[in-house]
């Protein structure tokens, strides 16, 4: 498993050049379904477009990828599409680009760069994270050790699941980058002459 950046939100930004309408809709989504359900829904939405052109990365190890021309010159829209989230190290995105025609021709070098540059646009809008691989741990604690252990959490990218306090002492939770997993669990041995064993929940992605 490794990292992977994706858009924040969902997002449609739209431009116009010369009189032609270029409507960016993004989504994230989690699987090769996903992204074919909202190529289906955009299409639905805008059925008078002349075109709804599209492409995406399905999954974040970039096996399922998938991009249309949708009737426009061949390698004018897909292809620019798919290359613009390449480029932005995007996973797990969908990017579906729909045109109005406004009568005036951009030739092929101008529709490839009217589309890459609508993407480029949304994103900016949508934003980036970076998802990391990320584990989710639980530590049972003396009320002495607890906030010396809040200090190293505070310290890490850390996010706090769920804190259970009790007559004993206190049982957290806490999911951190896999990377820094070792390092924490010694740390936390030391501290606690060896008393507190962290116990590994689960393992998947987290998004910072």
């Amino acid at each position: 498993m490794k990292g992977f950046l994706t858009i924040k939100k969902d997002e449609v930004n739209e431009t116009v050049i010369e009189r032609s309408r270029f409507i960016c809709s993004l989504k994230r989504v989690d699987g090769e379904d996903q992204a074919k359900e909202f190529v289906s829904s955009i299409k639905a939405t805008y059925p008078d477009a002349n075109h709804n052109c599209y492409a995406y990365i399905a999954d974040e190890g970039g096996f399922y990828v998938k991009f249309s021309d949708d009737g426009e010159p061949q390698g004018t829209a897909g292809l620019p599409i798919l290359e613009t989230l390449k480029a932005m190290g995007l996973k797990r995105v969908a990017a579906v680009v729909t045109r109005y025609f406004g009568g005036i021709k951009l030739g092929t070098g101008g529709l490839a760069r009217a589309y890459s540059d609508g993407v480029k646009q949304a994103v900016l809008k949508a934003g980036v994270s970076e998802c990391l691989v990320s584990t989710t741990i639980k530590v049972d604690l003396s009320y002495q050790l607890y906030p010396k252990i809040l200090k190293i959490l505070e310290r890490e990218k850390s996010i706090k699941e769920s804190e259970d306090f009790t007559g004993e002492g206190v049982t957290v939770t806490f999911t951190v980058p896999s990377e820094r997993v070792e390092d924490l669990t010694v740390e936390i041995r030391d501290l606690s002459a060896g008393k507190t064993i962290p116990e590994i929940i689960k393992t998947g992605y987290s998004e910072y």
